[in-house]
Order: C-alpha cells, then structure tokens, then sequence
C-alpha cells in the first residue's frame, strides 16, 4: 500500500498567523503537504504566548509544528518580490490579512494568480472581501458576538452574557478553509486552472450553527416536539463520589424521557400528571430535573452510572478537566496527543490529527516547530537558486531576517 501521504507533493506558502490560518495550513501539514511559513520580522504573536520553553510557545508549537519557515519583510520591494518568486513554486497560497493589505503589498489574489494560474489562493477575513463590512476589524471573540454565538451561550445560563475560553469563529473557518482548499485542488486536476476562494469567519459561524434554521424559522411549531433538540437543556449531573458527567439528551423529549425513568426505575413517573407529555414536561422541567439529579447522587461512581444508563440506550460522558482524556488508554492507544521535539533536547505533547488513512499510515503530525527564518538561507536557495552573496545582501538590507537560539 502506498505510503505517501494524500498531500505528499503539494506545496503550500502559509502567510497566516494566530490560528484560523495557521490550523487551516497546519491540517495541510499533517496531511503531507509542504507547508512554508513566512512569518514577518516581528513574528507571529503566538510566538510570546507563554507556557514557553527554548525561544518556543506551546501555542505556536501546536499550530505550526511540521512546517518550515521563512522571515521575510513583505512590506519592502525585494522582500514582496521574492513573495512573488515563491508563488510560482506554490499550488497554494493561505493569508488571513485584513482586506486590502496584500493588495498593498502588490501581492493580491490577481497579481499573484496571474502569475500562477494554477495557484491556490485562500483569503480568511472577518465579514469577507466584499460588503459594507469589509474593513472592520475582526477577531474571533466579535464575530461571535455578531453572530449569535455569545448571546446563544448565554441564553442557555439563565441571560448571563459572557465569552468562553474557546475561539470557535477561528477553528471552525480553518477547518471550512481546508475543505474550500481540497477542494480546489481536485477541481484543478479537471480544469488546470487555480482560483481565488474568498471565506469569511461570519459566514462560517452561520454556516456552522446547527440551530440557526430554528432562529430563521417563523412558522408553526407543534409544542410536542422538542425545538431544534434544545442541547442547552441536558443534565450536568454529579453522582455520589463526586464525579459529574452529562447525559445526551432532552430528558422531556419523546422517548428519551422513557429511557430516563426506565434507567432510574421510576416508570410511575409516566403517569404523573406534570410529565405526561412534552408540553407538560417543560412546563415542570425544574422538577422533573431535580428528580434526576436526587437519583444521580444515590449512583456510586461515574462507571455505575454510564453502564446504567447506556442499558437504556443514553451516551454518558464524564466532565473532564482539559488534558484529563489525553491520559486514558483510549487516548494512549489512538495516539490521539504525540510528544513533539521542543528544540531543546526533551519534548512539548501536543493533539495529534484525528484521521486515521488506511492507505497513509504516515498521516499526522510530523517534523519539528521552527524557529523565525530557520529555513531562509536552505529554502531561498533550493527553490529560488539564490547564492550566499545575494543572500547575505537580503539579510544585510533587512529583507530577510531570523531569531535562532543561542547556541
């Protein structure tokens, strides 16, 4: 069987920083792409994030791991030609600059594509390259906002308005950039011709909440029936060890209602008149909840519990802190988390991809994290043909810089 990763081959210049980009062409890495970064002389702002260890964040670490690296002042005339130069070596570009600034550069999807029409090239903004909206500053914590993610959250805590510690408008347009990217390069081996794919992370969290429809609807709705299955209503329970863990699904919900007080041997509940139906169900939900907690808290343990419950087809998963599951034996006989060299002669952990190739068995996290510019002298010379003079004079002007450990 071949052993060759699906991206072996394709090379990818990453302009990106922070995370919708750099997990988008981090995801490329993992499966085998060439992925170049190339960072300004002022370096990604991961790179000061802190836990740190020998010059290298853990952050920067984990989204940029298997990537080689290129410093180059893009914002100088030689250092947006060689830009230029790389793009024709490329199959695919990724920048989330703001809108308008690579055009500025002289390095915008028609200067550059008209170079290469072959090339790939991934534009990740806050609100897209078009509309009213096009120059306001964007980062994941206000397109959340925007959209109705911080306003959903808090809808499920009683109105309590307030940012979780996840940046969900970055991931998720990372993971809808890379599928946009795959696409792009199957339709190519069709046409020849690459394009210019424009996402945006508003777009994105639209399309990625699975509740909108139930936000945009205006017609009839059968009290019956539970709206759009209402996940913020599931149970958060603690058993009498202090363990916690939920429960998928609406305990007043038809036929998952059953399969609650059939777990907790309670079957008279059926015939009480607060939960005969879904309607009466919600409208007494505080107590039926209550019921369900006073029974979590007579079960043991957490293992008592799930082997209960799934007797009675519910899916029970503990409350983890982060990092807990990282050390189970399923996480250990997935190689869900790899140990990655931090540079310095011992190792950072960080997750590993989640796909598994029957035919790529070498898919996943590979290389190591790079230092700014380790790669500028290597990479410009066996790719552009450039000599140690000409190299030294872009390293002399400020064209070409790098931040390499003390040795």
């Amino acid at each position: 069987m071949p052993s060759d990763r699906p991206l072996t081959g394709v090379r990818v210049l990453d302009l990106s920083r922070v995370l919708s980009g750099p997990h988008c062409t981090r995801m490329l890495a993992d499966l085998g792409a060439d992925v170049i970064k190339i960072e300004p002389p002022s370096g990604d702002l991961t790179r000061f994030a802190t836990p740190r260890r020998h010059g290298l964040s853990s952050y920067f670490v984990q989204q940029n791991v298997g990537k080689r690296n290129l410093s180059i002042d893009l914002g100088t005339p030689d250092g947006a030609a060689i830009l230029l130069e790389l793009a024709d070596h490329a199959d695919v570009l990724v920048e989330n600059y703001r809108p308008g600034v690579m055009d500025r550069l002289g390095l915008g999807a028609d200067t550059v594509c008209a170079r290469n029409r072959r090339l790939i090239y991934a534009s990740i903004s806050g609100y897209g390259q078009t509309g009213p909206w096009v120059h306001r500053r964007a980062y994941a914590p206000v397109v959340e906002a925007e959209s109705g993610i911080v306003a959903s959250q808090g809808n499920a805590r009683g109105g309590e308005l307030a940012k979780d510690p996840h940046s969900h408008a970055d991931v998720y347009t990372s993971l809808e950039t890379a599928s946009a990217i795959l696409a792009a390069l199957y339709q190519r081996e069709h046409t020849g011709e690459g394009q210019w794919i424009d996402v945006s992370m508003a777009e994105t969290m639209l399309y990625v909440n699975e509740h909108l429809h139930d936000a945009l609807w205006d017609g009839h709705d059968d009290p019956n029936w539970i709206r759009s299955f209402r996940p913020g209503d599931y149970l958060v329970l603690t058993v009498a060890n202090g363990e916690s863990l939920v429960v998928s699904g609406h305990p007043a919900e038809r036929g998952t209602f059953d399969f609650f007080i059939a777990a907790m041997g309670m079957p008279e509940l059926a015939d009480d008149p607060r939960f005969v139906d879904v309607a009466t169900r919600l409208d007494h939900f505080e107590e039926l909840r209550e019921i369900i907690r006073s029974f979590a808290a007579t079960i043991p343990d957490a293992a008592a519990f799930e082997e209960r419950f799934a007797e009675h087809q519910l899916a029970v998963g503990r409350v983890r802190q982060p990092g807990e599951l990282v050390d189970t034996d399923w996480a250990r006989e997935r190689h869900a988390v790899v140990d990655v060299d931090d540079r310095g002669g011992s190792t950072v952990r960080v997750p590993n991809a989640p796909w598994r190739f029957s035919a790529a068995p070498g898919v996943g996290v590979s290389g190591v994290p790079k230092y700014r510019g380790e790669d500028n002298r290597a990479l410009l010379a066996d790719l552009l043909g450039y000599d140690d003079a000409r190299l030294d004079g872009l390293e002399a002007d400020g064209v070409l810089s790098s931040r390499l450990p003390d040795t």
